[in-house]
């Protein structure tokens, strides 16, 4: 089944578009547009009755495991203090706990942040790297991207339908030590930046993730075994220096699938991702 997303990510940008040159948003304006849509979502979540939204956990896990993947807890970035980087394991940690287990049963929708919650100090949040429009500063909850990422990533190679994504709108780290595609991730923000899927299929899935002292792990578990595999890569990548002084980078998100006999039976879009470089283009390994 071809995924959709529900948000600007889904839309294929033209191969030589201009992207403007981001504007200011004055601290009143990026307050008072946090608490609409905050408000908006509480009221998506909890006054309307067209999604039901998946709530059943079991310890237990599921027979079958569809996609399992796994992230280093810790990089060497470039200006990042390594404080940020254990506190956002202190964070994964208490995120993880409350979608360890997590059953889609058909029908349901799985959302992100309906499930972990507001991260506060108040449960234990401590201040990780939040990605800031063009750089990073310390927040209560920061790195919990790293675990949308991972459940956006495994959810690829699956058949359930991703509803609602958001790609990062800026490239702030180089490539180095990457092994999966630009714009293969999915950006989170507490509660309407949200990570959203549906389960079309008659089966469940349940979503098994945990941290090791170095990783962190997750893994899609299901009833029985699939009809489907899943390979996804990427097309069209190009980076370009737009006529503001800037550079744009973009691709395509591609995925391959295949029946049990390993015939190529379909070739979908995913999606196409666009995102200002907040760094330099074509540094080597050494400057990351």
């Amino acid at each position: 089944m071809l995924k959709a997303d529900s948000n600007r990510a889904s839309t294929r940008p033209r191969p030589f578009a201009s992207i403007p040159k981001p504007k200011y948003r004055s601290r009143v304006r990026l307050i008072a547009g946090r608490l609409y849509y905050t408000l908006r979502r509480y009221m998506k979540w909890y006054l309307g009755t067209a999604v039901k939204y998946a709530t059943l956990r079991q310890n237990s896990p599921l027979p079958e495991v569809i996609f399992t993947h796994s992230t280093p807890l810790f990089r060497q970035l470039r200006g990042v203090d390594m404080w940020l980087q254990h506190n956002k394991v202190v964070n994964l940690r208490l995120a993880v706990k409350r979608l360890d287990g997590v059953v889609i049963m058909p029908g349901e929708t799985f959302s992100y942040w309906k499930l972990i919650g507001m991260p506060t100090r108040g449960k234990g949040y401590k201040e990780g790297m939040v990605l800031h429009p063009g750089t990073f500063r310390p927040g209560i909850g920061g790195g919990l991207c790293q675990l949308s990422n991972l459940i956006y990533w495994m959810t690829l190679h699956t058949p359930l339908t991703v509803t609602e994504r958001y790609r990062h709108g800026y490239d702030v780290f180089p490539d180095t030590g990457r092994t999966q595609p630009f714009g293969s991730g999915a950006t989170c923000v507490y509660n309407y930046v949200d990570l959203q899927l549906h389960n079309d299929t008659r089966e469940p899935f349940q979503l098994c993730v945990h941290l090791t002292d170095t990783d962190l792990i997750g893994e899609w578990r299901t009833t029985r075994a699939m009809d489907y595999s899943y390979e996804i890569y990427e097309k069209e990548h190009s980076i370009r220096q737009e006529f503001w002084g800037g550079y744009v980078r973009q691709n395509t998100i591609f995925r391959r699938r295949y029946d049990i006999d390993g015939e190529l039976v379909a070739d979908e879009h995913v999606t196409s991702n666009v995102a200002i470089m907040m760094y330099e283009p074509f540094l080597t390994a050494g400057h990351s």
